[in-house]
C-alpha cells in the first residue's frame, strides 16, 4: 500500500499514465470510424452509380471493423462501460459493492491474460495468409486481436492500481485466483461428466459472473474458456478464431453506423423537431405527451437503431412538460423504458441486426417480421395511457397553432 507521502504522487502518475492511453485508443477509434463511412460510401457508390465495384472495398472494410470493435471493446472497458448486470451488486452495502466491481475487473483480467497467448498464436499462424482483394498479409486484420486484449488488460491493471483500498484489492484477486485454481484442480473430475460440464459452466459459471456483475462478454468469455481448456482437448486458438469469426461478418457493420447515424440526430435537433411536430398534433389531448412519447421513441427507433440515441434524444424535450402536468416520474421511466424495450423490433434494430448475422437468417424477413409486433405493442401501451390518464386536467394547456415555434409551449 502507498503511503501518504508516495499516494498522491502515484495517483498522479496513474492518472497521467491513464490519459496519454486514453488519447492514444480514443483518437484513432474515432478515425476508423470517419474511414470506415468513407469506405462504405464509396464502394456503394462505385457499385450502384457506377456499376464498377471497388473488389476491395468489402475486404478493407472487414479489416477496419475488426480493429474499431476490439479499440471500441478497449474504451468501453475503460469507460466501464461493457453490459453488466449490477441490480444485486447496487443492493449490497458499499463495502460489498466496492469488492464485487474489484471483482468483477479481476475476473475481466483473469480470462485477458488466459486468451492473451492464444491471440497471439492465432494472429502469428494468420500472418501465412494472404488476403484475396489487397494481396496482404492477413495479420495486418488478425493483430486487432491481440493488441485490443493487451489494452484492455492494461486498462484493467490501472483500474485496480488506483482502487483506493489495498485489502479490497487484494481479496478480489485472491478471491479470483481461488475460484480458477479450484477449476484447475478439478479438471481430471471434470472430463469423465461429459454433457453435465455445459451446465457446470454455461449455467453455473455464466450465471454467477453475471449476477456478481461481472461485463456479460467477459462471464461468458471465461465460461467458454473454462469449458474447452479443462474438459476438452480443443486447442484455445478455436475460441479466438470463433471470435475473430462472429466479428467478421459485415451486416454488423451497419451497428457503429447506426449508432453514428443516432448521434448525429440527437446533436442537429432533429430528434427534438419531429418530437416538438408530435406534441404539437397531440400535445392539447388527455394523456397526449405519453402518446408523444410512445410514438417518438417508435419513429426514432426507426432511425437510428440505437436505444441509448434514442432515449437521450426524446426524455429531455418531453419530461420537463409531462411533470408539469402533474405526471409523476416513476410512471415517466416506466413508459421510457417499456417502449425503448419494445421497439427493439422496429428496424433498424441492432438487435435484429445481430441475431441476423448469427443465426444466418435474412435481416429483411427479421425487420418485416419485427413491425407487426411493434405496431401491437404500441396500440397495448396508448390503450393503457388512454385509460390511466382519461381524466387529465388540461385545463392550463393551449392547442399549438401555426405560429408556435415549440409543440411544448403552454
Amino acid at each position: 500500500m502507498n503511503t501518504p507521502d508516495s499516494g498522491p504522487a502515484t495517483d498522479g502518475t496513474i492518472a497521467r499514465v491513464e490519459t496519454v492511453l486514453r488519447h492514444a485508443v480514443e483518437l484513432p477509434t474515432a478515425a476508423l470510424v470517419l474511414v470506415e463511412i468513407c469506405v462504405l460510401l464509396a464502394g456503394v457508390v462505385s457499385r450502384f452509380v457506377f456499376h464498377h465495384p471497388f473488389v476491395w472495398s468489402d475486404e478493407l472494410a472487414s479489416i477496419l471493423f475488426l480493429w474499431l470493435a476490439m479499440l471500441g471493446a478497449a474504451v468501453a472497458f475503460r469507460r466501464a462501460e461493457h453490459m453488466r448486470m449490477t441490480a444485486i451488486v447496487a443492493s449490497a452495502r458499499p463495502a460489498m459493492r466496492a469488492y464485487l466491481d474489484l471483482i468483477a475487473t479481476c475476473a475481466a483480467l483473469a480470462f485477458l491474460v488466459m486468451i492473451a497467448w492464444p491471440s497471439y498464436e492465432y494472429a502469428y499462424e494468420e500472418s501465412y495468409i494472404t488476403t484475396p482483394a489487397l494481396q496482404i498479409s492477413n495479420i495486418w486484420r488478425a493483430a486487432a486481436l491481440p493488441v485490443g486484449i493487451a489494452l484492455m488488460a492494461l486498462f484493467a491493471f490501472l483500474r485496480l492500481a488506483r482502487s483506493g483500498n489495498g485489502r479490497t484489492m487484494v481479496a478480489a484477486i485472491l478471491s479470483v485466483a481461488l475460484v480458477i485454481a479450484i477449476f484447475w484442480l478439478l479438471r481430471g473430475s471434470l472430463k469423465p461428466l461429459g454433457n453435465l460440464n455445459l451446465i457446470i459452466f454455461f449455467v453455473g459459471v455464466a450465471g454467477f459472473c453475471v449476477f456478481a456483475g461481472v461485463p456479460i462478454a467477459f462471464g461468458f468469455g471465461l465460461a467458454t474458456y473454462g469449458y474447452l481448456a479443462l474438459t476438452t482437448g480443443t486447442p484455445l486458438m478455436v475460441l479466438v478464431g470463433r471470435m475473430d469469426e462472429g466479428m467478421s461478418h459485415l451486416i454488423l457493420l451497419s451497428v457503429p453506423l447506426f449508432v453514428f447515424l443516432g448521434l448525429l440526430i440527437e446533436m442537429t435537433g432533429m430528434a427534438r423537431a419531429m418530437v416538438a411536430f408530435l406534441a404539437s398534433l397531440l400535445g392539447h389531448v388527455r394523456g397526449g405527451l405519453h402518446y408523444v412519447l410512445v410514438g417518438a421513441m417508435y419513429l426514432v427507433s426507426g432511425i437510428s437503431g440505437s436505444k441509448a440515441a434514442d432515449m437521450a434524444a426524446v426524455a429531455p424535450v418531453l419530461f420537463p412538460e409531462m411533470k408539469a402536468r402533474g405526471a409523476k416520474p416513476g410512471d415517466l421511466v416506466a413508459l421510457l423504458s417499456a417502449t425503448g424495450a419494445q421497439t427493439e423490433t422496429i428496424p433498424p434494430s441492432l438487435v435484429l441486426i445481430t441475431i441476423g448475422s448469427v443465426t444466418g437468417v435474412s435481416i429483411a424477413a427479421l425487420f418485416t417480421g419485427g413491425l407487426l409486433p411493434g405496431v401491437v405493442l404500441a396500440l397495448t401501451l396508448s390503450g393503457l395511457v388512454w385509460w390511466r390518464y382519461r381524466g387529465e386536467d388540461l385545463s392550463h394547456v393551449r392547442r399549438a397553432n401555426s405560429g408556435d415555434s415549440d409543440g411544448l409551449e403552454r
